[in-house]
């Protein structure tokens, strides 16, 4: 064995241990992306107003407090991005509950703590056939139900009425269908320091809040003038809660309870941790990927990439023979590294990531091809063995990296331009790409140098 295969071999070795010891066990170590292990797609659009018109920087600033709430969320590999002028592209892998997803992503979250100066009655819960014995006691309870709904919705217009003639109030309703007229804000969001969730004295779930400096100053003056009084606490519009204040409160804490689990409560302290979105958003998609079809999709990407696999070994052996072998082993360490670079990279695997492994296995074997065609060439023009080897390897070698690396400039335009599962093809395809091109140059000629080697030292 010449010295320079020597050093070939302890490198390919040495390649070999490392990739096998990041990789194996597969089982678990590789991130899968929506198609593969299920999840939500959810695609919103910004929308501006003339107050608040929407800019280049206030799409920049969504997508900023887009991912610090998902990002705390604790979803693994979110894809969040934009698509065109005014979309936005989220991905959220292994979501059981799209509906909290989407209340989580969706909600502008503007955090208010404002004067109440007048609150209307509660609407009753309406009357259902089943909880009556009869008919005539049910039209009389859907009857009393009417009439109280109907108080409820005078009470309310009259309040919109005060509404139009003084802009610093507002008409916000509750979750329980009563309505508050709302005076000045004391505290906003924007104040905020800190909001995490804890319990209540009766054990429910609640939002405790802290205050900057200047808000801890405004919700002391608030609470010390509003003694006796409520203050509402508002999201979005709707009353959370609007409890009354008993005394005055420094020290810039608050604490938000309501009719919420503690899910919902986490949720809330996220949203309001990263802080409102700069523009509303409107949902223009939301489909949810099934684990059942990941798994479909994966068990028919890996059925596809054997039999590919299989066809190609038992190809290269019956055309090549022992080169063949040699081109075989070679593609089993290209396929190696590409699984453990995935996992070193902490790359998502997606579908069409699958099918980027795949165009892997022939652009492997492909480099092979070249390599043993022109060591034929070479061995007709009456060349020994190993100078065709020597010869066949260095005129392939321009031809294997123009084309190798016209694959990695695709692939970059693919990952720069693409979004989602594309990106994931992108990355797949380059890894796939350097590892070819490693197993062509390095490992197969290593091994035929090896056995070349050997055979010329049996006939010695």
């Amino acid at each position: 064995m010449l010295k320079r295969d020597k050093w070939r071999l302890i490198l390919v070795v040495v390649v070999v241990i490392i990739a096998a010891a990041v990789a194996f066990p597969v089982k678990g170590k590789i991130r899968l992306g929506l198609d593969l292990r299920g999840g939500v797609h959810i695609i919103l659009q910004a929308k501006g107003t003339p107050e608040n018109p929407l800019t280049p920087d206030s799409l920049e600033r969504l997508l900023v407090v887009l991912r610090s709430r998902v990002d705390q969320y604790g979803i693994a590999e979110p894809v969040i991005q934009r698509e065109g002028e005014d979309r936005i592209a989220v991905d959220l892998p292994g979501i059981e509950d799209p509906e909290a997803a989407l209340d989580l992503i969706g909600r502008t979250a503007v955090l208010q703590f404002r004067q109440v100066l007048g609150e209307s009655p509660r609407v009753p819960a309406k009357p259902v056939r089943a909880n009556y014995d009869s008919d005539e006691q049910f039209k009389t309870a859907e009857d009393r139900w009417t009439a109280a709904k109907n108080e409820v919705d005078l009470y309310i217009k009259q309040m919109e009425e005060a509404v139009k003639s003084n802009p610093d109030m507002a008409v916000a309703r509750s979750e329980n269908g009563s309505a508050y007229l709302l005076g000045k804000q004391y505290v906003g969001g924007g104040e905020l320091t800190k909001a995490e969730t804890n319990f209540d004295q009766f054990g429910k779930a609640a939002v405790s809040l802290k205050f900057n400096t200047e808000g801890a100053k405004l919700f002391d003056e608030a609470t010390a003038a509003n003694i006796g009084k409520q203050i509402a606490i508002v999201l979005d519009g709707i009353v959370i809660s609007a409890p009354v204040v008993q005394q005055r409160i420094s020290g810039g804490e608050a604490q938000i309870t309501g009719s919420f689990s503690t899910a919902e409560a986490n949720r809330l302290a996220i949203m309001l941790r990263a802080g409102a979105l700069p523009v509303s958003v409107e949902v223009l998609e939301n489909r949810s990927v099934g684990p059942s079809l990941g798994a479909d999709s994966i068990h028919d990407g890996i059925k596809s990439g054997l039999i590919g696999a299989a066809l190609v070994v038992i190809f290269m052996v019956v055309y090549y023979g022992l080169l063949g072998i040699a081109a075989d082993i070679a593609l089993a360490v290209a396929m190696l590294l590409v699984v453990s670079a995935l996992i070193m990279l902490k790359s998502t695997l997606t579908l069409p990531g699958i099918g980027g492994m795949i165009l892997t296995i022939g652009m492997a074997v492909d480099g092979n091809i070249l390599i043993y065609e022109r060591m034929k060439e070479e061995f007709r023009s009456g060349k020994t063995m190993m100078a065709a080897l020597d010869t066949g390897f260095r005129k392939a070698l321009i031809v294997i990296l123009d084309s190798n690396i016209t694959t990695l400039i695709a692939a970059a335009i693919l990952f720069y331009f693409g979004s989602g599962p594309i990106r994931g093809f992108a990355v797949t395809l380059s890894i796939g790409v350097v590892a070819s091109v490693f197993c062509n140059t390095v490992v197969t000629r290593t091994l035929l140098g090896i056995v070349l080697s050997a055979r010329k030292t049996h006939t010695l």
